[in-house]
């Protein structure tokens, strides 16, 4: 069911989209520190990399032209591909021990991004919104917090529903979002998953079905979750539901999104950083992109408006 899209894996792949113009995947390597993106026939595609300075934790594209990232030490934007990076907005965090980590942007064109304390001894971590429309100054706005990693943003297609994720937690978060006015309010518990069991390793007989990671919404508004070490994604209807888990050919699957002329294309990346040799043995896949057909599509990318 799986096809294999990328012949060189990434450490820790993260944050994909797909852009319509271009008809490219892009998507991080966040321990490499690299933008990636295929060109040419997406089923054989050459892969183009650009390094970075820094971790880069998450990225959108703009709608004028090139790529909002946000790095280790703030948010950043070049108008093209490797251009000049300019600092948009910094870091409000100790950059020795935090990092920006899954974001993207809502569908009114404001950028998104969560961090990630790496100690993981408390729940520090913030999320988020950076709104540079109609000329102005941009500046991060903290929307949410009392998480250690962020992770699982999503939006639903009424732009009433703001999800987000603490991965070390387990757990998804739902907000009430008025969109406009860019508030939040409501917060719930979407989904609790059980934690690790101690001792628990893949050929452990316990079943883990492992920790919410990065997540998209389809068309018809349910909620795609990558379980970092479950093997698997899983959706979930509008109310919390479980209405599906597809496995992975993987252990860690890191985020899914939709892509393709008709969105009907499921895109995942994956992680093999820190991975034991015996499952990467048995999980070569680990690391790589991967790629299936799916019935229900998902939604465009959003594009950064500045």
């Amino acid at each position: 069911m799986w096809t294999t899209l990328t012949d060189t894996p990434s450490q820790l792949g993260e944050s994909p989209f797909w852009h319509p113009a271009e008809r490219s995947l892009y998507w991080l390597d966040i321990p490499g520190r690299a933008v990636l993106r295929t060109r040419g026939d997406i089923h054989q595609p050459a892969i183009e990399r650009w390094d970075m300075p820094t971790e880069p934790g998450c990225m959108a594209p703009a709608r004028s032209g090139g790529l909002v990232i946000a790095l280790r030490d703030g948010v950043y934007r070049a108008r093209e591909w490797g251009g000049t990076l300019k600092r948009l907005a910094r870091a409000d965090h100790d950059v020795l021990t935090m990092r920006f980590n899954d974001g993207k942007c809502d569908p009114l064109g404001r950028f998104w991004a969560g961090t990630l304390n790496e100690a993981k001894d408390r729940a520090n971590a913030v999320l988020y919104c950076l709104d540079a429309r109609g000329g102005r100054a941009p500046t991060l706005q903290p929307m949410a917090n009392e998480a250690t990693t962020a992770n699982g943003l999503a939006f639903s297609p009424e732009g009433d529903t703001l999800y987000w994720a603490d991965t070390a937690a387990h757990r998804v978060d739902a907000w009430t979002w008025a969109a406009r006015a860019n508030t939040l309010s409501r917060r719930r518990v979407f989904r609790q998953f059980d934690r690790k069991p101690p001792g628990w390793s893949p050929e452990s007989p316990q079943r883990y079905q492992g920790r919410p990671d990065g997540a998209t919404v389809d068309a018809e508004g349910h909620y795609w979750v990558a379980m970092f070490e479950g093997g698997q994604l899983l959706r979930f209807a509008p109310s919390g539901e479980q209405v599906a888990a597809l496995p992975t050919p993987v252990q860690c699957p890191t985020m899914p999104c939709f892509g393709g002329d008709d969105l009907r294309t499921l895109f995942v990346t994956t992680a093999r950083r820190g991975r034991p040799a015996a499952e990467l043995e048995l999980r070569p896949a680990s690391g790589h992109v991967l790629s299936m057909r799916v019935d229900t599509p998902g939604l465009p990318v959003q594009f950064f408006d500045d």
